[in-house]
């Protein structure tokens, strides 16, 4: 039995309802996910104990130091133990970006501590991705900072 095209037509115009259906269920469940990845809900605040001290400034020049508490802000519940796993290798790479810091006047600014901050979780994600750990932070956080000169 072969269709005629009068009836191929209605059987088609029947069909395309219910596909549009399923085409926007389906486009909604992306959304969904999509949100999820981006926003997961959580925040977990991880510290670096005990606070970093460590001296800055020109070399030759009066000593001045640096003590920093510092607080890693992650946004799964993986990441903890990923940071946890290679605090000692994070903690080496803060101490050296502490020790390159030669502008003590800058440090004293909101810029200089704010770009010291997106340098350090800079750091931080690079060693955590080299390590493939597959994890990252979303932030680093001074819970103390002073600048003794």
């Amino acid at each position: 039995m072969t269709l005629k095209p009068k009836h191929l037509l209605l059987t088609l115009l029947m069909a395309l309802p219910l596909a549009s259906i399923t085409f926007a269920q389906e486009d909604e469940e992306a959304e969904q996910e999509e949100l999820q990845e981006e926003e997961p809900g959580i925040t977990d605040y991880i510290e670096m104990d005990p606070p970093f001290v460590t001296h800055v400034g020109e070399p030759g020049t009066r000593l001045t130091y640096l003590k920093a508490a510092v607080t890693i802000r992650a946004s799964r519940e993986t990441t903890r133990p990923a940071v946890e796993a290679h605090m000692p290798r994070l903690r080496h790479e803060l101490v050296m970006l502490f020790g390159e810091q030669t502008d003590t006047d800058r440090l004293s600014g909101n810029e200089g501590q704010q770009a010291l901050r997106e340098e350090a979780a800079s750091r931080i994600n690079a060693v955590l991705e080299e390590q493939q750990t597959g994890e990252s932070i979303t932030g680093v956080l001074f819970t103390e900072f002073v600048v003794q000169k």
